[in-house]
């Protein structure tokens, strides 16, 4: 069996907008009551797959999730005088950020030698909240072979867990054992912290991590407080890389030292915040890039275009290409749509170590299928949505039947 790791990225749904709902997500907040554009959204994010794909690597994808959330709505007994903060969550496109979708534990690291995942309850954010049902159902859909995939449903709704953003792995190389961080908050100033330290314990346990397998870390309070509302704004993980910024964890030094126990072939690329600041890293989204192993065994850091036009960040950049660091090569790419609402590269995607010959292909992209969604999102996406629009029920019945035609183009009728 050939393990590699697979990306798994949320197409964007044609319900993308800017509400501004999620606390303590700069972006979001900055940008609420703006028009978004979800058909150049969805877009942006089909054209960030294809770069990866024509790299040589293996690439997935999710679903949007059926949107206006009708079930939630009936829940809530929305009616005219609703809030509007809640009708919008019905309507929300954040099951884009698939790296909430889950946290995944590849077999090389479990007891059992099966690639174990459990679906992100995301009980934190009301919008985020009645995600995971349909999320869990694309999980069981896509990784339905049991004797390679363990897919387990959210941990309790007292533990706030929000999947992936809050894990990383350190490995030799992708199919080999590893070492998984857990990154948890205990405060944030005026932010919640959205992953609790017990969820990612009770994760580590069900997935059946032996404790040298799993090591948690506690967020920095102030990084949370600046706006770092995962752990995957601050720090990213690749192979044998720790890419991060100073101010990632709460007790920096430590965190390192006792990584380094369970794995002592870490290489840290710390970015000091002499050279970018905080506020910057996470203004630029610099850490939520995509950290990749290329098959020529270059590794890549896929960054928004926003980080490249930030000129500490580059000036950062462009002195580590010059050195003979671990990262070769930076390639910047347009996600502005999901930037605008606080989500970039790193955001879109879920990283899944498997034999891709065991997932169920039509969760795979070809070049084929690519086009054939292009063509479906150019004429059933709205070419703009604003706020304001959310509830209007021919807006919601075109947004219905977009997402309709889309799983009829990639034959996933069981998630009508």
């Amino acid at each position: 069996m050939s393990l590699v790791e697979v990306n798994f990225d949320g197409l964007i749904g044609p319900s993308h907008n800017y509400a501004g709902l999620s606390l303590g997500n700069l972006a979001a907040t900055r940008h609420a009551g703006d028009t978004a554009h979800p058909r150049a959204a969805a877009l942006q994010g089909l054209e960030k797959m294809r770069g990866n794909m024509e790299r040589g690597l293996v690439q997935g994808f999710f679903l949007p999730l059926p949107r206006p959330n009708r079930a939630y709505l009936d829940a809530l007994s929305a009616d005219a005088s609703t809030d509007r903060g809640l009708i919008a969550g019905a309507w929300s496109a954040s099951s884009m950020w698939t790296a909430n979708a889950a946290t995944v534990s590849p077999a090389p690291d479990t007891t059992d030698g099966r690639c174990h995942l459990s679906v992100a309850n995301l009980v934190t954010m009301p919008h985020r909240a009645h995600e995971w049902p349909d999320t869990l159902r694309q999980l069981r859909l896509a990784f339905a072979d049991q004797d390679h995939f363990a897919v387990h449903g959210p941990v309790p709704p007292s533990f706030g867990d929000e999947g992936a953003a809050n894990h990383m792995r350190l490995c030799s190389r992708h199919g080999a054992s590893g070492v998984e961080i857990f990154v948890y908050g205990r405060s944030g100033g005026p932010f919640p912290a959205r992953q609790h330290e017990q969820a990612s314990r009770i994760i580590a346990r069900r997935h059946g991590l032996s404790a040298e397998r799993a090591v948690f870390i506690e967020q920095n309070p102030d990084a949370i407080a600046a706006g770092a509302f995962h752990n995957d704004v601050v720090a990213v993980a690749n192979e044998q890389v720790l890419f991060c910024h100073e101010q990632a964890f709460a007790q920096p030094q430590a965190a390192y030292d006792e990584i380094r126990q369970a794995f002592p072939e870490l290489e840290l690329v710390e970015v000091p915040a002499s050279a970018v600041s905080l506020a910057e890293a996470i203004k630029s989204y610099l850490f939520n890039a995509q950290l990749l192993s290329l098959p020529g065994g270059e590794m890549a850091l896929v960054i928004p275009t926003e980080a490249w036009d930030s000129a500490p960040v580059r000036g950062w950049l462009e002195a580590m290409l010059a050195g003979n660091g671990p990262i070769r090569q930076v390639i910047p790419v347009d996600v502005r749509q999901s930037m605008a609402n606080g989500g970039g590269p790193a955001c879109l995607r879920l990283r899944v170590v498997a034999d891709p010959a065991t997932i169920d292909p039509r969760f795979l992209l070809t070049s084929e299928k690519a086009d054939a969604m292009a063509e479906i999102i150019a004429t059933s996406w709205p070419e703009a949505l604003a706020p304001a629009a959310i509830g209007d029920k021919e807006i919601a019945a075109q947004i219905e039947q977009a997402r309709s035609s889309l799983i009829d183009t990639v034959g996933l009728t069981e998630l009508a």
